[in-house]
C-alpha cells in the first residue's frame, strides 16, 4: 500500500534520509580505514597516468552501495529491480578492482544492467527511442567512472546531481515520493563519501563506487521521465559537465584512433590540474558549476517546453566556452612547457 505524504513531511523524510545515508556511508568507510580491511579489500596503485602519488584504498563503493539499497528496499520498494542491478554491477566492479576484468566483460555486464532495466520497464516511446536511452544509459555508466579521477570530483557531481534529481521528484507535477527518497539518500552517501574523498582522498570511489554511480544516474533519470516528473533533457543537464567533458574527450580520442576505455590523463578536470590548479581548486570550481547547472535546470522545469529547451542549448554552449577556455589555456602554458606532464 502506497504511503500518503505531505509536502512538508516528505521534505522532511527527504533530508533525515539523505543525512542517515552520509552518517551511514562514512561510518562503513571510517571501519574500513580504521581496521585496515579497506587496503585488502582494494587498493589503487599510482603510475605514470595517475594524477595521485600515493597508494589509496578504492573501496567508496562499500559505503554507497548498502545504504542505497537500505533505502530502496524500506522506502521504495517499487525500485527493487534498480537496486538488484545495482548490486550485480557494484559485484562486477569489485571484482574488476581486485584482479581486473577484460573490457568485453565488463561492457557486457553495463549492457546487461540497462537492457534489463529498459525491458521490464519500457516507456510509452517509439522502440528506437528506448534504443538511444539504452545506449545513453551505458555511456553514462562508464563516463562516471572515466570522470573518477580526481579528490572530491565525482562524488561532488553525485551530490549536485542526486540532489537535483529529489528536488525535482519533490516539487514537481507529479510528485514522486519513493523517486524523492532513493535520490536524497543518493545524494546522502555521496555526502558521506567525501568526508574521507575531498583533497587529500583517503578513500577512492572504485569501479565498484562509480559505476553504481552512473547507474543510478542514468536509471533513476529514466524512471523520473518514464514517470512524466521531469522532460528526457532533464537527467542529462543535472549531470551535464561530466556528460560534456567525458564525452567531448572520448570523440576527441576516436579521432586520433586512441582506445577511448584505457587510462589517460586528457580530459577537461585532469588538464586543469595539470596546469596547477591542484586536486580542491579543480573540485571547487566544477562545484561551482554543477551547482548553477542545477539551480538552471530546476527553473527551466516551470518554463515551456520551447523555453525549456532554449535553457537547455544557452547552458551546452555555456559549457562549451568553458571548455574552450581550458583548452586555450592549455595550449599556451604546454607550448611553454609549464603545464605538469
Amino acid at each position: 500500500m502506497a504511503i500518503e505524504y505531505s509536502d512538508v513531511s516528505l521534505g522532511a523524510l527527504s533530508l533525515t534520509v539523505a543525512l542517515a545515508a552520509a552518517l551511514g556511508c562514512a561510518a562503513i568507510l571510517a571501519v574500513l580505514l580504521k581496521t585496515g580491511l579497506a587496503w585488502r579489500l582494494a587498493t589503487d596503485i599510482p603510475n605514470e597516468r595517475s594524477l595521485h602519488e600515493r597508494p589509496t584504498p578504492r573501496v567508496g563503493g562499500w559505503g554507497i552501495v548498502p545504504m542505497v539499497l537500505v533505502a530502496v528496499f524500506a522506502l521504495a520498494p517499487d525500485l527493487w529491480l534498480v537496486a538488484g542491478c545495482t548490486i550485480f554491477l557494484a559485484a562486477v566492479s569489485q571484482i574488476d578492482d581486485r584482479r581486473g576484468l577484460p573490457a568485453r566483460v565488463r561492457f557486457a555486464a553495463h549492457f546487461l544492467a540497462v537492457a534489463v532495466l529498459i525491458v521490464a520497464y519500457p516507456a510509452a516511446t517509439p522502440w528506437w527511442l528506448l534504443v538511444v536511452l539504452a545506449v545513453s544509459l551505458i555511456w553514462l555508466v562508464n563516463l562516471y567512472n572515466f570522470m573518477d579521477g580526481i579528490d572530491g570530483l565525482a562524488g561532488g557531481m553525485a551530490v549536485f546531481g542526486f540532489s537535483g534529481y529529489a528536488i525535482a521528484a519533490l516539487v514537481g507535477e507529479p510528485v514522486a515520493p519513493e523517486l524523492a527518497l532513493v535520490c536524497a539518500a543518493s545524494a546522502g552517501t555521496a555526502v558521506g563519501f567525501l568526508v574521507f574523498n575531498f583533497s587529500p582522498a583517503r578513500v577512492f570511489l572504485g569501479d565498484a563506487g562509480s559505476i553504481p554511480f552512473g547507474f543510478l544516474a542514468g536509471a533513476l533519470g529514466y524512471w523520473g521521465w518514464r514517470l512524466g516528473v521531469w522532460p528526457i533533457w532533464f537527467p542529462a543537464m543535472c549531470f551535464a559537465p561530466f556528460i560534456g567533458d567525458a564525452s567531448v574527450t572520448l570523440v576527441r580520442r576516436l579521432m586520433r584512433g586512441k582506445k577511448f576505455w584505457q587510462a589517460h590523463r586528457e580530459h577537461y578536470y585532469q588538464r586543469m590540474v595539470r596546469l596547477g590548479l591542484g586536486h580542491a581548486r579543480t573540485a571547487i570550481y566544477w562545484y561551482f558549476l554543477m551547482l548553477m547547472g542545477i539551480i538552471v535546470a530546476l527553473s527551466a522545469l516551470r518554463l515551456s517546453a520551447v523555453a525549456q529547451w532554449t535553457v537547455v542549448v544557452a547552458w551546452a554552449v555555456m559549457l562549451a566556452l568553458a571548455g574552450a577556455a581550458i583548452d586555450l589555456r592549455w595550449r599556451r602554458l604546454h607550448a611553454t612547457g609549464q603545464a605538469k606532464g
